[in-house]
């Protein structure tokens, strides 16, 4: 069944075990990263030996926009695209013209680290971007270098989230992933940066994704540690979330300076409203972030299966899907070997 020129042609709504629609997809593009950091690619682990995909085991830009047409059909608004870092994928605007062209895509999102940006903000925009999350985890120097690995300044993040911002990609959410005992000072210091700017700072919780970390629990700087320094320092009260699913807890400064928010997937799981769907970058789909296996949706697309056949595979798994991880956190799930953050997309 062809889409329409209004949009896809929906089949009978899809939700999960546990009545969870499917809403949105993240496509990692590429499992290959320019930075190191601590929470993901650490580089006493990934270093410079380290075999990353070859090129034909991950996904064309035909087979993503492909993909991502079913996934349209099936009820998918939103498009994320994440790495690795995605803006090292070789003409990736081309991808995002082809991505927001499909019926019913009506948002087409990117998260990356922002060493690239001030060269490609504005062919992405061009491309059909409308938003772009910016990881940043200081905003000294010193502290910067510790957690992305490879000695990487600041002021080069920060003249990528200028560029987006002259490129219409607004407002920009900046990512920080704050781990004790490293960065826990980077929160006043992030918050004052960006008040008044438009843009939205989001804390995370230091995740147990994949084993590679070495994470442990105390490590975490918990959420209502966080949002204690904020409220502090600014006042802050709490606000909805914009649409269902939303992963952070959006938070408004009183004195109107604009919001902040916490992504707490340790302390405060949001498992029940989760709505996204991953795809790997060789075309595996995971239905969560903490998953040890995914299901091979390149081999469908490579053996010749149409569309209406990837979409009932796409249908069995999610249909199937019962993952609650960080409402179950424990140590026995902590050991179980899970698939790292840059395969899958944070």
């Amino acid at each position: 069944m062809e889409p329409s020129a209004e949009g896809p042609l929906l089949r009978t709504p899809l939700t999960d075990a546990f009545g969870r629609p499917l809403r949105d997809l993240r496509v990692s593009v590429t499992d290959r990263c320019n930075f190191r950091c601590v929470y993901c690619m650490p580089k006493e682990v990934f270093g410079p030996d380290y075999a990353f995909l070859p090129r034909a085991e991950i996904l064309t830009f035909e087979e993503i926009a492909r993909l991502t047409a079913v996934f349209a059909r099936l009820g998918v608004r939103k498009i994320r695209l994440t790495g690795g870092e995605p803006l090292l994928r070789r003409d990736l605007p081309t991808l995002v013209r082809m991505v927001a062209a499909v019926p019913g895509i009506e948002d087409v999102a990117l998260t990356t680290n922002g060493a690239l940006l001030t060269r490609l903000a504005e062919p992405l925009a061009e491309a059909g971007l409308r938003r772009v999350t910016v990881s940043l985890d200081a905003l000294d120097d010193e502290t910067f270098a510790r957690m992305n690995g490879v000695g990487f300044p600041v002021a080069r993040v920060l003249a990528g989230i200028e560029a987006a911002e002259r490129a219409g990609l607004r407002p920009i959410k900046v990512n920080a992933v704050i781990r004790r005992g490293l960065n826990e000072h980077a929160v006043l210091d992030l918050a004052r940066r960006f008040r008044g700017t438009g843009h939205v700072v989001r804390f995370i919780e230091y995740m147990d994704v994949g084993t590679a970390n070495g994470w442990r629990l105390d490590d975490v700087v918990p959420a209502a540690e966080i949002l204690a320094q904020l409220d502090r320092a600014f006042g802050l009260e709490p606000i909805p979330p914009e649409a269902p699913g939303e992963v952070a807890t959006r938070y408004r400064y009183r004195d109107g300076a604009g919001e902040v928010g916490v992504i707490a997937s340790v302390t405060r799981p949001f498992c029940r409203g989760c709505t996204r769907a991953r795809v790997s970058t060789d075309g595996k789909l995971f239905t969560c972030l903490f998953a040890s296996a995914g299901f091979d949706l390149r081999r469908l697309l490579r053996e010749g299966a149409t569309d209406d056949e990837i979409e009932a595979a796409i249908r069995a798994v999610w249909s199937g899907r019962r993952d609650r991880y960080s409402e179950l956190r424990s140590r026995a799930t902590q050991r179980r070997r899970k698939v790292e953050m840059f395969y899958i997309g944070g």
